[in-house]
């Protein structure tokens, strides 16, 4: 049975600008990937890794130096952006100050010259999917900054693309309005079950809105899979520690039988399993455990000291020392439980299944 075509597909795509001294800046090193049609992949990374080069190539507004891109099975060669069946959200909205919210959504469209009836009926239809219904007669002036987005959503969707284009489109919001916008566009993307492919370097933007990422550094894939699986089975070091808050514990492997390991750190041994591990006995290296992984009680575990004690509302984040290393937990619910003293002596409690030990470096 023939696989399906995906909805993007990047094979070994290199690409090579040149500063201004005319040496060669790799953006894009050697990459692959594909995002399957209907999904929604994050590409994800620090400033200059290659993710926003990535996603303009993907759109025609870069070509590679080298490789092929391919949507819906197609390769796209040299085709222009006009050309190719994708749309942009951009992060500045780029919306027509003068024109209407009808108008923004209606505009490419209307390039397209479509009949105004249909026009009219796309445009309205796609407003009210992302809940801009009775607001066309309105200005981008007299929006907020949520519903400019909105707009900026409905004007890319409303030319039915195969493929849409996020670049960091929620950067310019408070907070709030962050989480609310990323609930929007998943819900209009699953909605749709339309092909996406979305920019950001927010780590908690990325978990909550993907199928898949792919973690970038430097030009180049660091790992990708789903947000599980990088979150709790990290490649590296890198995407560990930029996947989220993460102690990085010192670890031997003192025995390996198959997918189970028994490991030393912070005093005590610990016995779990780690499928495709790839680690010997006597291996130095360390341990990946989640704040969130771990928590501290007044009796068992590894003995610890708490050393400090941040109250954050729904958290108290305690910092605790266990054999000379410093650990950071974060325990939920400190009305119920209460927020422990410095100094206190407690008990260290990490589950093993909650552990991930790195590859050495």
């Amino acid at each position: 049975m023939s696989q399906p075509v995906p909805g993007v597909e990047l094979r070994s795509v290199t690409k090579i600008f040149q500063d201004p001294q005319g040496r060669e800046v790799v953006a894009a090193d050697n990459v692959s990937f594909t995002v399957p049609r209907g999904q929604l992949v994050t590409l994800l990374g620090p400033s200059g890794c290659g993710k926003t080069t990535l996603l303009r190539m993907i759109g025609g507004f870069e070509h590679q130096t080298r490789g092929e891109i391919f949507i819906d099975g197609q390769s796209t060669g040299l085709t222009p952006p006009n050309k190719r069946n994708t749309s942009m959200v951009f992060q500045s909205y780029a919306l027509f100050p003068h024109m209407t919210v009808f108008d923004n959504v209606a505009y490419g469209p209307r390039l397209k010259k479509m009949p105004a009836a249909e026009i009219r009926a796309k445009a309205l239809d796609i407003m009210g999917v992302v809940g801009l219904g009775g607001m066309e007669s309105r200005t981008p002036g007299q929006l907020s900054g949520g519903q400019q987005q909105r707009v900026a959503l409905a004007r890319a969707l409303v030319n039915e693309p195969s493929v849409l284009l996020f670049d960091e489109p929620l950067s310019n919001l408070d907070a709030r309005l962050r989480v609310q916008m990323r609930e929007e566009i998943r819900r209009v993307q699953t909605t749709l079950g339309i092909t996406s492919v979305y920019v950001t370097h927010d780590q908690e933007e990325a978990v909550c809105i993907s199928d898949r990422i792919v973690v970038l550094r430097a030009g180049r894939i660091e790992q990708q899979g789903s947000p599980r699986e990088i979150y709790e089975r990290p490649a590296s070091r890198f995407v560990a520690g930029f996947f989220g808050k993460v102690n990085f514990v010192p670890a031997a492997v003192t025995a390996v039988d198959g997918d189970a390991l028994t490991v030393d750190m912070l005093g005590a041994s610990l016995r779990m399993t780690q499928p495709g591990h790839g680690l010997r006995e006597g291996v130095k290296t360390h341990a990946a455990l989640r704040p969130e992984a771990a928590s501290v009680l007044p009796e068992g575990g590894i003995p610890a000291t708490l050393a400090k004690a941040v109250y954050m509302g729904h958290a108290v984040e305690y910092t605790v020392e266990a054999a000379g290393a410093a650990v950071t937990v974060a325990q939920p619910n400190p009305m119920a439980r209460g927020v422990l003293p410095q100094g206190t002596r407690v008990g260290l409690h990490i589950e093993p299944a909650s552990l991930h030990i790195l590859p050495p470096e």
